[in-house]
């Protein structure tokens, strides 16, 4: 389905298996992005509180700082085997997940989760890119980026139609065996690695050193990481205790942000590689301050709040999907190793709002994890227009050859 907006320029391998490899994208997304999308529920599950679970989800965030390490080895074995071994584990972590008596045990799996979606994310990121130039990158990651969005409007809102049926632990269950069985597609049917591109190449590669460009679209990846998910992890505590949603409630809401997200995933595959990629991304990020500031003054109102909620995240999903291209330069001929040194950075950020968002929720209501998801959104678009200028300083073409 999805090859239908590449053509006959795209290698003929990439065409065929882009929606196959989407679709096990997808299925691991929806078990990353499920437990922030229900954490009230999971908090009350576990009898806990919801900034006491914040904790557990900057932990898992933290070990986001073990990519660099991940992304080095990601980038000395076979992309195929990064990418069905990465499979096979979040499926390993959702059940533990699923089993989890305590806050230490759902901790570990989402650790679990987290890092083997890294090593499936940095395959299959490596695998396109030693496919598809740098100049024409942006529109077929941007279709496999697709799978973040459809994570949470078909995965994330499936098992959250499972949970309000019976509960978390089996909407778990159900992500783990569909992450699995797609390992399995993965390992028989996608083809290894090109002729001539072995490991020495790699070890070669892995020793190059990131960019002045690249150390500036790493900071812009934290400051906007850190800008979503300080509304990520609060806006279920948010419906729930102040407009009294229920768990088939916040899943109309996830629809709705899948739904959203997946038109600027497709928005962003058509319009990055023409407009530039870091304009594109730094429009993502504007559109995300004002949204942010108008929560700040709506919370309470949830017929204004809610919308700018929805904008907030949708414009971040557009920035994001604009922005990886520009990891995977980050380290000139080590595509898995950039895009890990920026995934590090952006969860390091998600981290560090995990744990302050939900204190200042707690403490204070929405409107301070509203403002600071303006101000870290401004960051972004700091970095992305010094990135911009450094490009064009260095006499780089910033729009496709198309």
């Amino acid at each position: 389905m999805l090859q239908r907006a590449l053509d006959d320029s795209y290698p003929i391998e990439v065409r065929q298996h882009i929606t196959g490899l989407t679709a096990a994208r997808t299925a691991a997304n929806a078990c990353f992005r499920f437990g922030p999308a229900f954490l009230a529920t999971i908090a009350a599950g576990q009898g806990v509180s919801l900034d006491r679970i914040g904790i557990a989800v900057a932990v898992s965030e933290l070990s986001g700082l073990l990519s660099p390490v991940v992304g080095s080895i990601a980038e000395r074995l076979h992309r195929r085997t990064a990418m069905w071994v990465g499979l096979l584990g979040v499926g390993i972590g959702t059940m533990l997940a699923a089993s989890s008596m305590h806050l230490v045990m759902f901790s570990l799996a989402l650790v679990v989760i987290a890092q083997s979606k890294v090593l499936f994310d940095l395959g299959l990121a490596a695998w396109l890119s030693d496919r598809v130039p740098f100049e024409r990158r942006g529109r077929v990651l941007g279709l496999t980026e697709t799978s973040w969005a459809l994570g949470l409007l078909l995965g994330v809102t499936g098992m959250g139609l499972v949970t309000a049926l019976t509960n978390w632990r089996v909407g778990y269950a159900v992500g783990a065996v569909a992450v699995v069985a797609l390992a399995a597609r993965v390992a028989r049917a996608v083809p290894d690695d090109p002729a001539g591109h072995g490991h020495a190449e790699r070890r070669a590669a892995a020793k190059g050193r990131i960019t002045r460009r690249g150390r500036v679209v790493i900071a812009g990846t934290f400051c906007l990481m850190s800008s979503s998910q300080a509304l990520f992890v609060t806006f279920s505590g948010w419906l729930t205790d102040h407009f009294g949603f229920s768990d088939a409630g916040i899943s109309v809401v996830v629809f709705c942000l899948g739904f959203g997200e997946l038109f600027s995933s497709l928005s962003a595959a058509r319009f990055s590689d023409r407009w530039g990629k870091e304009r594109s991304a730094a429009l993502g990020a504007g559109l995300m301050v004002p949204a942010a500031l108008l929560l700040v003054v709506s919370h309470d109102h949830l017929w204004i709040g809610l919308p700018m909620l929805l904008i907030a995240i949708v414009a971040f999903e557009f920035a994001i999907v604009s922005a990886i291209p520009l990891a995977t330069e980050a380290v000139p001929g080590s595509p898995a190793r950039g895009l890990a040194l920026s995934l590090g950075t952006g969860t390091l950020g998600r981290a560090t709002m995990s744990v302050v968002a939900t204190r200042l929720y707690v403490d204070r209501g929405m409107a301070w994890p509203a403002a600071l998801c303006a101000v870290f959104a401004t960051g972004m678009v700091l970095a992305m227009w010094a990135a911009h200028r450094m490009r064009r300083a260095a006499g780089q073409p910033s729009v496709s050859i198309e």
